[in-house]
């Protein structure tokens, strides 16, 4: 064992311990402390280093100051603690201890306002900070995770061989793990990751419905039609736990899936994504349905009372089960490129917004592998940024027009058997909506803007004119001709 450890790890709860245990394994030796509350969680380092970690390179230490003393210069050291306060005490508690050059790195799930403002502290004092994205929950920490680093460039060559060996790789070896951009963005690209993730969670949850309330399938049916689409185009993660989840069975032989209350957690990240898409005005509204699809979940005894005296059509389907099957895959497909789109387009006007150099086809590549949305989807965004990097909508590329343009009648017969029958499938629908909008050269907006100056004097433009020359009229003949400052927020 070296006398100083390569990287040192604060936190070892279960993604912190398992990213621990993955370093150890490519070669690193690993400085290892857990923060702990007198009386709760004493002996963490203890049982980790005499545990799991017993034999291997690990340096376990009691306290900070002998953790920070173990590692080599410049020290890097990986926090693993709940976003928010806690990093910010733990920045605290480390400072007197470190010297210039050495590099904290952030690998929660942050909000990326906080990484920025961290990252331009830490540097003022002369340290280098990374707020890094780490996807692929405790299996992913421990045999290789999608890694989305951003902060202080100068920190990047200094962590990037641990980072790049530790990372999940797709199957020409590339890691999936590259610097992303300064400040927040790497954990602007995580928070976007999660958003999606939402939404394709989202998605899949409503063709489950679609299968279980329109179709009356059993999960053991339903596990085959998954088991299915996991040879195929949604080849993905999340289709191929979905399909292990419909298998399995409780204690007593009955699906554990139907013994689920359906009231959905979260822990911010897809509001996150939400906030900050209507801050910039890019329409994210499949990702912000998601987030609102789990609030309305949580409302779980309302809608048991509400299920009592709110009536709906029937959702009895006398049409043909495996046409509807062979369109809701095409459905599910068409409603995933928009979750995509709409997440690469909020990447770009914050890209353009923060000053940030973003390589979109880079990132696909770094969701590709390790993460929780990885998929063969992904090859295909890809290619897509190979084809024209600057690209501003993924339905303007050949292959994504194509395919949505090749299931857009089975999405929108699925969008409207789901109406029809009463069967809740607002992402799919709100996908739906957004391509319909996108697609249309003249949006009923000319009549908003025509409101809004009628009560407010805001002002609109004109077909006829140059754009950004507004007009105003006195539509009832009482008003002026002062018209309100034209903006748009």
């Amino acid at each position: 064992m070296k006398e100083k450890a390569d990287i040192g790890m604060i936190g070892l709860a279960v993604m912190g311990e398992n990213l621990a245990l993955n370093m150890e394994d490519k070669g690193f030796t690993v400085a290892v402390y857990n923060r702990t509350v007198p009386g709760v969680e004493e002996g963490v380092v203890e049982r980790f280093v005499n545990g799991r970690g017993k034999g291997k390179d690990f340096i376990g230490s009691a306290t900070v100051e002998e953790f920070v003393k173990t590692l080599a210069a410049p020290r890097r050291i990986m926090m693993m603690v709940k976003a928010g306060k806690p990093v910010d005490e733990l920045i605290e508690q480390l400072l007197p201890l470190l010297a210039p050059g050495d590099i904290l790195i952030d690998g929660g799930n942050s909000h990326f306002p906080d990484t920025v403002r961290r990252t331009e502290y830490l540097e003022s004092k002369g340290l280098l900070f990374i707020g890094t994205g780490v996807s692929g929950g405790e299996e992913g920490a421990l045999r290789g995770p999608s890694i989305m680093p951003g902060g202080s460039p100068a920190a990047w060559p200094h962590v990037k061989p641990i980072f790049q060996a530790i990372a999940a790789k797709v199957a020409d070896g590339t890691p999936c793990c590259d610097w992303v951009g300064a400040g927040g963005a790497g954990h602007f690209v995580k928070m976007v990751h999660n958003g999606i993730e939402y939404g394709d969670m989202q998605l899949i949850c409503e063709a489950y419905q679609v299968m279980k309330d329109l179709l009356g399938m059993s999960p053991d049916e339903m596990h085959e039609v998954f088991k299915k689409w996991d040879r195929g185009d949604l080849d993905s993660y999340l289709i191929e736990i979905t399909r292990d989840i419909l298998a399995f069975k409780d204690a007593d032989g009955e699906p554990l899936v139907d013994k689920i209350l359906d009231t959905a957690g979260q822990k911010g990240t897809g509001k996150w994504t939400s906030v900050v898409s209507l801050d910039l005005g890019s329409p994210l509204t499949l990702i912000s349905e998601a987030v609102f699809a789990r609030c309305l979940s949580a409302a779980k005894e309302e809608r048991v009372e509400a299920a009592k005296v709110l009536r709906g059509p029937s959702a009895r389907f006398s049409g043909d089960r495996e046409a509807l099957l062979a369109d809701l895959e095409k459905a599910l497909y068409a409603s995933k490129i928009i979750s995509y789109t709409q997440g690469y387009a909020l990447l770009r006007e914050a890209a353009k917004e923060f000053g940030w150099t973003l390589d979109y086809g880079g990132i696909a590549l770094l969701w590709r592998g390790g993460c929780i949305i990885r998929s063969v989807f992904l090859g295909r965004i890809k290619e897509a940024f190979d084809r024209d990097p600057d690209l501003s909508n993924l339905l303007l590329d050949p292959f994504f027009r194509e395919r949505i343009e090749a299931s857009q009648d089975a999405w929108r017969r699925v969008v409207s058997a789901a109406a029809l029958h009463g069967v809740w499938a607002p992402a799919m629908s709100t996908a739906l909506g957004y391509y319909d909008g996108f697609r249309n050269g003249r949006l009923p907006a000319n009549l908003l803007q025509a409101q809004r100056d009628y009560f407010g004097a805001h002002t609109y433009e004109r077909v006829d004119a140059p754009r950004g020359k507004f007009f105003h009229t006195n539509w009832t003949g009482r008003g002026g001709e002062t018209a309100s400052s034209s903006y748009s927020v």
